[in-house]
């Protein structure tokens, strides 16, 4: 296995880590880490079938990915909505309480 084909199994593996722990911060700079690995694994595809099942790896990996931030993007939509309308329950008990 040659060094960018482990790199991107190395970064592949972080993402999913912190895709458990929901490091949002961790995953937004290990996407960027695994977009240099895949270029750089583009320019040395010497052992194409490990590239191939490294690359397919990461299609199911941000296929997961992107669920879970849709799912992040609603439940934080869903909270902004509850307190939004927790504050106007305030203010209309404000102008008559």
């Amino acid at each position: 296995m040659t060094n960018s084909v482990r790199l991107l199994q190395d970064t592949g593996i972080a993402i999913r880590q912190a895709l458990l722990a929901q490091d949002w911060v961790a995953i937004g700079e290990l996407d960027l880490q695994c977009r240099q690995a895949v270029e750089e694994a583009m320019v040395d595809a010497v052992e194409e079938e490990s590239l191939r099942e490294r690359l397919q790896d990461l299609l199911v990996l941000y296929r997961e990915l992107v669920t879970a931030c849709q799912d992040e993007r609603q439940r934080v939509a869903d909270e902004l909505q509850q307190i939004n309308q927790a504050q106007k329950g305030a203010k209309v008990y404000q102008l008559y309480g």
